[in-house]
């Protein structure tokens, strides 16, 4: 797919809205996909959760802890287009750190 984030935008209950280069937006649950352990822990926090920024460099989300995901994965879940065996396995693995 690779494409880029452009722009992120927090919402309540750990939601966020996001935009795609090709215009494709949608709200995706990040509570649904990550557990708050390792890097994601301080996304607990819901006042730093709303720190959430995009990185251009790599066209994806990230916080300052380090905690990133991959744009594939986002992008398939708000088309809901399968998602590859490897890039589920690859989020839920680093979720889990």
């Amino acid at each position: 797919m690779l494409k880029d984030i452009i722009a992120v935008e927090p919402r309540e209950n750990y939601q966020l809205h996001i935009r795609f280069e090709d215009d494709v937006e949608g709200v995706i649950d990040i509570s649904k996909i990550v557990k708050f352990t390792g890097v994601f822990a301080p996304l607990q926090d819901k006042e730093y959760f709303a720190t959430v920024c995009v990185n251009p460099e790599y066209g994806t989300i990230q916080w300052e802890s380090g905690a990133d995901l991959d744009p594939d994965v986002i992008y398939a879940l708000i088309t809901k287009q399968p998602i590859s065996q490897y890039q589920l396995s690859a989020v839920l693995a680093n979720s889990a750190d």
